[in-house]
């Protein structure tokens, strides 16, 4: 039974209700002196308590979902991505990607692709980094429409927080089916989505970074993701047809790629971004003493010292809730300073860092990079 498992739930539940049902009847056994009394309470306490605490985490992963299974949470995940040359349906000749299943885009919807879409599990393997991850790659529903079918579509990077899964962004942020919803009504255009987790060497936490000696998480995300996902499925393949979204880690990692890769990247989107990468346990050290590095992780410093990128930003944040609201401020005014990159912001009154605030600000998201890409 997996981490995220609704039985593991109610086990841990039923658990948590024996002990105390257990507590309330043994203590008046438990009440006198001596030493086998007095561990039997301490026990019984110590046992209800810990089955409280599991509850608790175990209900908080499932909302927010910081770890995806055991495996995930013990840091001993080893899954190896798998390179398969073969044409996907629609799609190019063949590269590092592996589909190794389908989902539907939502509980309860309709199957059919024609009409809900699809979401395909895919393993990717990057040609020039040799990082393996899996992802979800989400179809909609006119990429398997005859008459769209020699049509090529504009794609978007999803990335989560860290940890983070992708599934959350399929079950808790809603991504495919706002992006369906949006395009049913006209306003955004259809798209693929390709949601992942910017953990890509885990349980590390690489920030995006080409780490010296290390995982080259930025030439991942900026060369080897996209040529895997253009091999297999009717992607534009001129410059504007690639944006990023993400949120927290995410939303770092996809301002610094647009900003370092405006040809890959046409538009990047950071939900309660921050704006220079951190270093502490979950990183390990990112730049080796190279201090070139360091800076261009900075992505203030990049809008000072390094030409202005022709691309499109947009960050979010909250006048109440979120610590990074005065850093984006400053970020947008000084994005404005270079009169080249383009910048948008969505502020709310309010709102924390999770997941019902993304939600309130993706379908802004979705139509704003959706004007920004191309289909060619």
């Amino acid at each position: 039974m997996g981490l995220t498992s609704n039985v593991v739930l109610v086990l841990a539940v039923l658990c948590a209700l024996l002990l105390f049902v257990g507590t309330v009847w043994l203590w008046p056994r438990l009440a006198r002196t001596g030493w086998r009394s007095v561990s039997g309470r301490v026990g019984l306490l110590l046992a209800t308590q810990l089955a409280l605490f599991g509850c608790a985490g175990l209900a908080v992963n499932q909302a927010f979902g910081f770890y995806a299974g055991w495996a995930d949470l013990l840091g001993q995940e080893t899954g190896e991505g798998v390179v398969v040359e073969h044409a996907a349906a629609g799609g190019g000749s063949g590269g590092p990607l592996q589909v190794v299943g389908t989902q539907r885009t939502a509980q309860g919807g309709p199957s059919r692709p024609q009409s809900a879409g699809q979401i395909q599990k895919v393993r990717i393997v990057g040609r020039t980094t040799d990082i393996a991850t899996p992802a979800l790659i989400y179809l909609p529903p006119e990429y398997f429409q005859p008459q769209y079918r020699t049509r090529t579509f504009p794609a978007a990077v999803v990335l989560t927080g860290y940890p983070g899964t992708a599934q959350a962004l399929v079950d808790k942020l809603h991504y495919p089916r706002t992006a369906r919803e949006l395009a049913k009504d006209g306003r955004m255009q259809p798209m693929i989505l390709v949601m992942m987790r910017p953990t890509v060497a885990p349980p590390r936490d690489t920030e995006c970074v080409d780490i010296p000696g290390g995982p080259q998480t930025e030439s991942f995300f900026a060369k080897d993701l996209p040529e895997a996902v253009l091999a297999h499925y009717r992607v534009g393949r001129k410059p504007g047809s690639w944006g990023v979204i993400g949120d927290s880690t995410g939303g770092y990692c996809a301002l610094k790629l647009a900003i370092h890769h405006p040809r890959v990247y046409a538009a990047g989107a950071g939900l309660s971004p921050y704006y220079e990468a951190p270093v502490d346990p979950t990183t390990g050290d990112l730049f080796h003493g190279d201090e070139d590095l360091r800076n261009r992780a900075d992505l203030r410093w990049c809008l000072k010292h390094l030409p202005a990128p022709d691309t499109s930003l947009l960050v979010s944040s909250s006048r109440t809730g979120e610590s990074n609201y005065q850093d984006t401020l400053r970020f947008v005014r000084e994005v404005r300073a270079t009169h080249r990159t383009r910048i948008a912001s969505i502020i709310l009154d309010s709102g924390g860092h999770n997941f019902n605030t993304w939600r309130r600000e993706i379908p802004g998201t979705l139509q704003w990079i959706s004007g920004r890409l191309s289909d060619r």
